[in-house]
């Protein structure tokens, strides 16, 4: 499901965005705006990850996954 929403962003930036959809680099403004947010929300969420692996104390949960999986293989083809 999808949802429209109104936002307002200062002329340069509209300016920005307008560029790139002419340019063809980007589909549309709702492209770029739904790529941003996706790509804020990743950012948040790998933050959130570093914050967990470098606590003080270190989550002993974790560690132990990390042991038990670091010998494990790869196979690479």
């Amino acid at each position: 499901m999808s949802h429209q929403i109104a936002i307002r962003v200062p002329d340069d930036l509209l300016a920005f965005v307008d560029d790139l959809v002419q340019q063809g680099s980007i589909t549309s403004r709702a492209s770029f705006a739904r790529a941003a947010m996706e790509r804020e929300r990743r950012r948040l969420l790998a933050e959130a990850d570093i914050d967990i692996l470098t606590m003080d104390p270190p989550n002993d949960d974790l560690n132990s996954i990390t042991r038990a999986v670091s010998g494990t293989p790869l196979d690479i083809v």
